[in-house]
């Protein structure tokens, strides 16, 4: 969970006579095993009007996971996988039924080595896949070839609020099924179970490179970060993910991730970039091999990256961006990252126009768009004045001029500003209106909340009393 909504509590780096409370935590956690825990758990809050938060692994930016004075869901020991040949009216095939706890790495080791199968899964080996990650869209390295987790549901299995064990899927509860498949986590039901679509394993090609910036090479650095960029239609079209990271100073990418691409395919693609840098007189660490499987490619080149110390923002950057006005987001780039704050961008680069986006609740920006780019800021474990300085950067300074420049854009919604304005129409788009309608059938008391969640409009944590969730009259 992002250390900023913790408020503090019992913060080991703040002096010995700091006060240790709970402040922001829930205040007790059922570690469920199965669908009864989930009934059991739901009764008593309503029973005692009590804040419920659902809770698996703690990948959180944005403080869903948490809330003052609550009882939380804990679906981190669900482990249960199962293997199944689907059969169904829309698809036929094999899918992989997992636990709410299960994670990437968990779900891509048993999928590779006892069935030869992949699923679309994170990048990050510790994410759970049947929370926050595929309810709220789901990007990661299969995720050009396939589409985003969300376009791989078949079933969820879910507890609702009033307490009924049910099963949606296209066919069932349909309209759960189209709000839980990228409407965003822990809003419409508890989820026990999900079945996904698996792929046949394939050879993937993967490389890293990584450049940085002198005082004589400031144009070049720039040029070769444009090039790289003007690349990336390419090499999201071919089946890659791009993974980059730029700062005022070095410009990262680790990895791309090519599964069903050859290694030539990959260095040809790149050689636009390359040749830029040896022009530039540029050094840089550049590696790339292919291997004969996606699980082997993703044990080598998919090295976890550490995101706890930052504050969060992000944008969709629509594909006809790069393609006709790259300098005005070089320019954008430019100002956030060399803005003295130590601001850095991220960029995680799919295509996932191949889905058919009428089936699930996904923002249909994400559809034409290339990149999610997603600003981050330094977090102190210290100096909270300077936390909150930085997220009102992010949120009134450096997001707009990436908004600026994708008018009726969007975000992501695992990956956005807690903070965003109009949230309702950046995360959601169109979608909106229908996913209130849903949330209203299934949870007209509010039983399930989460900030910038559908529905927590109506509800306001007040400050006065501790941060209890209250709805707004």
């Amino acid at each position: 969970m992002a250390p900023r909504f913790t408020n503090n509590s019992c913060n080991p780096f703040l002096p010995r006579n700091a006060s240790c409370s709970l402040g922001n935590y829930i205040s007790y956690a059922v570690n469920a095993s199965d669908a009864t825990d989930f009934r059991k758990t739901i009764q008593f809050v309503r029973d005692h009007n009590i804040r419920l938060t659902i809770r698996n692994t703690g990948h959180d930016y944005n403080g869903k996971a948490t809330g003052a004075g609550a009882v939380a869901i804990w679906t981190h020991h669900m482990k249960s996988m199962q293997t199944l040949d689907y059969r169904s009216t829309t698809y036929t095939g094999k899918a992989i039924k997992m636990g709410a706890g299960v994670q990437t790495e968990e779900v891509y080791r048993y999928a590779h080595t006892l069935f030869g199968l992949v699923v679309v899964g994170a990048f990050s080996p510790t994410v759970g896949i049947v929370g926050g990650y595929t309810q709220g869209g789901g990007h990661g390295p299969l995720a050009s070839r396939f589409g985003l987790a969300a376009d791989q549901a078949l079933e969820w299995e879910v507890v609702t609020a009033s307490g009924e064990h049910v099963t949606a899927s296209r066919s069932h509860n349909s309209d759960l099924y189209w709000a839980l498949s990228g409407g965003g986590g822990g809003t419409y039901a508890a989820v026990v179970s999900l079945t996904v679509k698996a792929y046949p394993e394939l050879k993937t090609s993967a490389a890293n490179l990584t450049y940085s910036k002198t005082e004589s090479t400031h144009d070049g650095f720039w040029r070769a970060v444009r090039i790289f960029q003007e690349s990336l239609p390419n090499l999201v079209d071919m089946g890659a993910y791009v993974s980059y990271f730029l700062t005022n100073d070095s410009f990262s990418v680790a990895p791309i991730q090519g599964p069903g691409v050859t290694k030539i395919q990959l260095q040809q693609e790149l050689s636009a970039t390359l040749s830029c840098l040896d022009r530039e007189n540029i050094q840089y660490n550049f590696s790339i091999a292919e291997s004969p499987s996606f699980y082997d490619s993703h044990r080598s080149f998919d090295v976890p990256v550490n995101v706890s110390q930052l504050q969060i923002g992000g944008r969709l950057i629509p594909r006809l961006l790069v393609q006709n006005n790259i300098s005005a987001l070089i320019q954008a780039q430019k100002a956030i990252v060399d803005s003295g704050i130590g601001a850095i961008i991220s960029g995680v680069c799919v295509n996932v126009s191949i889905a058919d986006s009428s089936i699930n609740s996904v923002n249909l920006v994400w559809r034409t768009a290339l990149f999610d780019a997603v600003i981050g800021t330094p977090f102190s474990y210290t100096n909270d004045s300077s936390n909150i300085l930085l997220a009102d950067m992010t949120t009134h300074t450096f997001l707009p001029l990436l908004a600026d420049l994708t008018p009726n854009g969007g975000a992501y919604i695992n990956e956005a500003d807690f903070q965003q304005p109009d949230f309702r129409n950046v995360l959601y788009g169109v979608n909106y209106p229908a996913l209130k309608a849903i949330k209203m059938k299934y949870d007209p008391r509010g039983i399930f909340y989460a900030v910038t969640a559908v529905g927590s409009e109506d509800w306001f944590e007040d400050a006065t009393q501790g941060g209890r969730l209250c709805r707004i009259s």
